[in-house]
């Protein structure tokens, strides 16, 4: 069994969310055309061996893996060829398989095709992306009362061969959303011992940051926080649909708001917007369960705020909460409510896909 060799670099590990790949699994070994001489053994007839089998090229999913860096610099995978037959009816060793490690929340699409063809979307799942080639038969399969001395063997059979795109969604239970400098990063650090960065300008936040949030013993769920968006979302604009793909697993959603004197923008406004940037993208996703919470609670002009603001949403059937993540105020309790939420949501919905076998 081959295994690809992790890379090791320096300072923090950059994320990479999408690979594309050329994947030849081995070819089989050819068979041989041998007959045995050895003194004593009169009419000793074909002796040649059966080629091995090439080895597979195998995407196994590792828990502890959150990047498809490894491949972001590799252009080709191949399995191991099989070795050819030999005399004295010696078969040829069979190809070594490669295994290659890809985060959970891996998904294989057929480059040409645009098929999904594997979700790996469990810790324990093991895809056989191309099968190696059979190996061919010696000529000691082919003789027969007609032909006791065969002279023919069969080649070996070239490995299945992929041309694949490799995408990471990020498996959580619960999608963080809202525009630029809402507090989603202080949140999900108040909530679990993630450590995205935190500052006070846009885009902080480039990449996702899972956190698992621990209520009790028996109560755990992961939230994802997804970089802040903004309106054309969909169509790229920002950081674009590369990470509104992330939100495509969650079972819920938790859209955070607050004031912003500074872009002057509305609260309602901004939660308009995001809901339909979700739409455009999946119309799925805009029937997730969800709860909308006003964040930055610390800051007087968002107290104030509050009332009208909860006002607004129950327009809407929407129970608006109000947390600062800074204070702890009010993030326990929301907290719960999300556990509650998902608890009541089958993992099954929140995915398309969730086979790890060959889509037929």
């Amino acid at each position: 069994m081959v295994t690809a060799t992790p890379r090791c670099y320096l300072g923090a590990v950059k994320f990479v969310d999408t690979a594309e790949l050329d994947i030849v699994a081995g070819r089989g070994g050819n068979g041989a055309i041998a007959f045995r001489r050895e003194k004593f053994v009169p009419f000793g007839g074909p002796s040649g061996g059966d080629g091995g089998k090439g080895g597979d090229v195998v995407l196994v999913a590792d828990e502890g893996m959150s990047t498809l860096m490894d491949l972001a610099h590799v252009r080709i995978l191949r399995g191991d060829h099989g070795e050819h037959g030999q005399g004295k009816d010696c078969y040829g060793r069979k190809g070594e398989d490669l295994e290659v490690r890809v985060p959970v929340g891996t998904q294989v699409f057929d480059r040409e095709t645009n098929e999904i063809l594997f979700d790996i979307d469990r810790g324990d799942a093991r895809v056989i992306v191309a099968k190696g080639g059979k190996g061919g038969r010696g000529n000691i399969h082919f003789a027969t009362p007609y032909d006791r001395a065969p002279r023919r063997a069969e080649p070996g059979e070239p490995g299945e061969a992929r041309k694949v795109r490799l995408e990471l969604k990020v498996m959580a239970d619960v999608g963080l959303l809202g525009f630029p400098n809402v507090g989603k990063s202080t949140f999900i650090r108040a909530v679990s011992r993630a450590r995205p960065k935190v500052a006070d300008y846009p885009f902080t936040t480039l990449t996702p940051h899972l956190g698992v949030v621990s209520i009790d013993d028996d109560a755990v769920f992961v939230v994802a926080d997804i970089p802040g968006l903004i309106p054309g979302a969909a169509e790229g604009a920002g950081l674009g649909h590369r990470f509104l793909k992330h939100v495509e697993r969650t079972r819920a959603l938790l859209h955070l708001i607050t004031l912003d004197p500074g872009e002057d923008r509305d609260p309602v406004a901004d939660y308009t917007a995001l809901r339909k940037e979700l739409a455009k993208f999946d119309k799925a996703l805009a029937k997730r369960p969800e709860i909308v919470a006003l964040s930055k609670a610390d800051i007087s002009e968002v107290r104030d705020a509050y009332p009208a603001l909860k006002k607004q949403f129950a327009k809407k059937k929407i129970k608006l909460h109000l947390v600062s993540a800074a204070t702890g105020l009010g993030v326990r309790e929301l907290s719960v409510e999300l556990y509650k939420m998902i608890s009541k949501v089958p993992k099954k919905t929140a995915k398309k896909k969730t086979t790890t076998k060959k889509k037929k």
